[in-house]
């Protein structure tokens, strides 16, 4: 008998056409509670069941194929062929220690991409996107991956849909689905059933799928699909072959060390066949030149830089800014603009209602307003809610509204009982209003909020004296501006009677309305504002203000927090649309406040400072945000308040919604690229002068310097250990005070390609010295020595490049403690190549006397005092003055 197939729980191999259910019998189906959704331990069990709501993704290199890959070098297996090749012959000690020693580089290749990999791990894990869900009778936040078939989702506009839903409830829905069905425009939902069993996905209006995204309106819907087992998990496949692409910088570096790895190896083919000219062992040579290839080519560049950059973008979590591109990283630096949002991002995102215009009298309290229509406008009209812990939840100007209603008296658990919401038009950044419909017995009640000049129009009659009165729409404008400039935001209320019931779409409810007044709310600057603007401002940047918000309020904050100056003028959406391309693009660099504009206008923005050459970071939350945050140089999304499409299309994630985080965020971007820098010029630098020791040490009649040993010695200790501690070198003095860096700037720039040039031809040149001074008065330890010198010239080298311009000494030496510690331990261990008698035997090394060794670190410290002069020059601009980027226009 035929064993029976265990089901798959999570392929829900048994589940029926859901878009032809009921609501009543989804819920039923999924045993879940329509009302409550799942407890949390069913949902536990169910997770347990039918796994994580994930797309299974391509499977990352394990730890064992990472290690084996350190070896798959093409230099390194030549290495370890001719070490094997030497060790037959008969020099069976340099075999075990260069296998040794190319084993420990590969450790140390290895812990680097390891540790890249865990960090760009934790970047994802942190960038994961959440659902709100109805567990328990409360509403919940938690990551997507957890939701299980069952779960009640509630969708807003905004979120990226989690899985395959089916909708019981929508007010308004519209779901884009190009990204599924290739439909372009969004599709309006609903919880109608659909009768035809092979309609395709685009005509399901009562469901939702994962990946596709909600624009407008709201909506429940009932998990049916999580997964694999979703629409998308079905058409996977054609995201396996995805490949991870490089940063621009990794590219040009590997570009660079191709280009390099070409003449390296074209100088070691020079180096063996002199050697092998001048009657030296051609196994000897052979090995020699091989295992300076392998010192001088620059292939771990490309990962050094992903390392840097992925464990500098660890640290800047820790400083409420997720990056969720690596590149944001390195270009962070070369940010000219910074075009932020003021709500949340300038201001504290805490809104309190200030100021009250209401029956021709203004107020710092609603007064006899609380049982009249002003006071239910300002409770009814409103998302806020309390969550289970007691904390209301929502927008910040809801919040503010229903906490002075609540603070006023009105009772309002009650007003929902009574005037219950039974329709509503949610707020969109195209009408700038929101209107909900209210039953009131017979009759129904539409009350509307939203700014003054989106909302007066669509008025006929204010409410004076407990009546309706002729509008003035002029005086109520005027007054509205008034508020506005001083700082308060202004949304009008208004309000309708219908005898009947409405037919519910936007031109039947939004007209006729009585006008009831205003409400000034206050959202002060968040304390650190000034300060970053003032940062910002020393660091050649301009921070300029972009918000939906009326001009005069927009420029009562931005003053205040030094953005704009008392001769700087508002530009505001309806002016910006009104201007050409060639019109706005005359004046972009001269604006610092934009009041009104529309999301879509953002790019606008973004594209007319790109054209002028500057480098644009640019702040947004909401799903129209999306384009201009895609096409900015740095798209920056909201943490707290941002929607998911918007998180989505950025490049970085305020945890925080601070201004303060993004110049933060600028200020560690350029300490890191700093230390990349510091690195390669340190590494190449190194490298360079090991190539000029072995080259021109047969043209100046001296025997091979160093053997292969002393190469690959050099190599792994006193290039590995010194250069990365170079990572954890703070920022330097005055970071925050130089212009930007051009994006298009070699990272050689400014000095760095003459310093690796020069500094690498004088460490040659005091090696060669030593060599040469010691090889011709007769001295039988002239290999030790030049091996001495040019190993402590090294970390002479590494310690004055700690900083472009400041001294070493003004530094101090404790500022990098990890630096100084693998200094100290380079020179202990060459002292033990060089002293121990059982390493004496390895390294083919002899102890030095006291006047050797002083003679080598005189020697060494040259490069050290050469790189100081270097500096001092560069201090009083005498040096690479003209590689320093321009200063940024007043």
């Amino acid at each position: 008998m035929a064993k029976k197939r265990k089901p798959t729980p999570h392929r829900h191999d048994t589940t029926p056409p859901w878009h032809l259910l009921e609501c009543w019998q989804t819920t039923a189906w999924l045993k879940v509670d329509p009302k409550k959704g799942l407890e949390h331990e069913d949902a536990k069990a169910r997770l347990q069941a039918y796994g994580s709501n994930a797309i299974q993704e391509q499977r990352g290199k394990t730890a064992l194929a990472m290690f084996l890959e350190q070896f798959a070098d093409f230099m390194i297996l030549v290495l370890i062929a001719a070490a094997i090749i030497s060790g037959w012959i008969g020099d069976l000690t340099d075999t075990l220690v260069i296998a040794i020693i190319v084993v420990l580089n590969a450790i140390i290749g290895f812990t680097q991409e390891f540790r890249a990999q865990r960090a760009v791990l934790a970047l994802k894990q942190l960038a994961s996107a959440t659902a709100q869900v109805l567990r328990g009778g409360q509403v919940h936040t938690i990551p997507a991956h957890e939701l299980v078939p069952g779960d009640l989702v509630i969708l807003e506009a905004g979120n990226v849909v989690p899985a395959d839903l089916k909708l019981p409830e929508v007010a308004r829905l519209k779901v884009e689905e190009a990204a599924l069905t290739g439909e372009s425009l969004p599709v309006e939902k609903s919880s109608a059933l659909i009768e035809e069993l092979e309609s395709p996905l685009g005509d399901r209006h009562n469901m939702a799928y994962k990946g596709t995204v909600a624009t407008y309106g709201r909506g429940l819907g009932v998990v049916i699909a999580t997964g694999m087992a979703t629409e998308l998990g079905k058409i996977a496949k054609l995201l396996e072959h995805g490949q991870d692409t490089k940063t621009p910088l990794q590219q040009r570096l590997a570009h660079f060390g191709k280009r390099l790895a070409l003449a390296v190896l074209a100088i070691c083919a020079m180096v063996y066949f002199i050697g092998v000219s001048r009657g030296e062992q051609p196994v000897l040579m052979f090995l020699t030149a091989i295992s300076l290839a392998v010192a001088a080519i620059p292939e771990a560049l490309p990962a050094v830089a992903t390392v840097s950059l992925a464990l500098g973008a660890g640290r800047m979590v820790k400083k409420q800014a997720l990056v969720r591109r690596l590149p944001a990283v390195e270009t962070l630096g070369s940010v000219t603009y910074i075009c932020s949002d003021k709500t949340g991002t300038l201001t504290q995102n805490r809104m309190h209602a200030e100021k009250f215009y209401c029956e021709g009298a203004f107020g710092t309290g609603l007064g006899g307003a609380v049982s009249g229509h002003f006071g239910q406008a300002l409770a009814l009209n409103n998302d806020a809610y309390y969550v289970e812990s007691g904390v209301l939840q929502g927008d910040p100007t809801e919040i503010a509204l229903y906490e002075a209603a609540k603070d006023a008296g009105l009772d309002i658990n009650v007003l929902n009982r009574t005037l219950p919401r039974i329709d509503e038009i949610p707020f969109d950044s195209e009408r700038k209003r929101m209107t909900t419909l209210h039953a009131q017995g017979e009759t129904f009640l539409a009350y509307c909020k939203g700014a003054p000049e989106s909302v007066l129009p669509y008025c006929n009659s204010q409410w004076l004296n407990g009546g309706e009165q002729p509008l003035e729409s002029a005086e109520l404008l005027k007054i509205a501006v008034d508020m506005a400039a001083q700082g308060l935001r202004v949304l009008a209320l208004a309000f309708r009677v219908f005898p009947e019931k409405p037919s519910g779409q936007p031109q039947d409810i939004e007209r006729e309305f009585c006008f009831l007044g205003f409400v000034g709310l206050i959202d002060p600057p968040r304390p650190e504002a000034e300060n970053a603007v003032a940062l910002c401002k020393q660091a050649g940047i301009v921070p300029v203000m972009i918000t939906g918000d009326h001009p005069a309020t927009a420029l009562a904050i931005a003053k205040r927090i030094g953005i704009a100056g008392d001769n700087d003028k508002v530009l505001t959406g309806t002016e910006l649309a009104a201007m050409t391309v060639d019109a706005f693009e005359a004046q972009v660099e001269q604006v610092r406040v934009y009041a009104r504009v529309a999301p879509e206008q953002k790019i606008k923005i973004v594209k007319a400072l790109q054209d002028k050459g500057e480098f644009v970071a640019m702040t947004g939350d909401g799903v129209n945000d999306a384009p201009a945050l895609r096409s900015a140089n740095i798209g920056i999304a909201m943490g707290k308040i941002g929607t998911d499409v918007a998180r989505e299309a950025a490049h970085m994630v305020l945890l925080d919604d601070n201004f303060a985080t993004i110049v933060s965020a600028v200020r560690e971007g350029r300490r890191i690229f700093d230390n990349i820098r510091k690195f390669i010029k340190y590494g190449m630098t190194c490298n360079s002068a090991e190539i000029w020791t072995l080259f021109l040490a047969p043209f100046l009649g001296l025997p091979v310097p160093l053997l292969p040993i002393h190469i690959l010695w050099i190599n792994l200790v006193t290039d590995g250990l010194p250069g990365l501690a170079l990572a954890a070198e703070p920022e330097e003095q005055g970071l925050m005070q130089r212009p930007p860096r051009p994006p298009k700037e070699s990272i050689f720039a400014r000095g760095m390609w003459q310093h690796m040039l020069w500094i690498g031809l004088l460490m040659g040149g005091v090696s060669l010295f030593a060599q040469g001074w010691a090889f011709y008065t007769g001295d039988a330890h002239w290999q030790s020595m030049v091996f001495t010198v040019l190993s402590m010239s090294q970390m002479g080298h590494v310690l004055a490049i700690r900083s472009e311009h400041e001294s070493f000494f003004r530094q101090g030496m404790l500022t990098n403690k990890p630096l100084l510690g693998a200094v100290v331990l380079t020179v202990a261990l060459q002292m033990c190549v060089l002293y121990v008698p059982f390493l004496q035997v390895i390294f083919k090394t002899e102890a030095l006397s006291l006047n050797e060794l002083a003679f080598c670190l005189v020697l060494s410290s040259v490069v050290f005092w050469a790189v100081e002069l270097e500096k001092w020059l560069r201090r009083r601009g005498w040096l690479y003055r003209e590689r320093e980027p321009g200063e940024r226009k007043p």
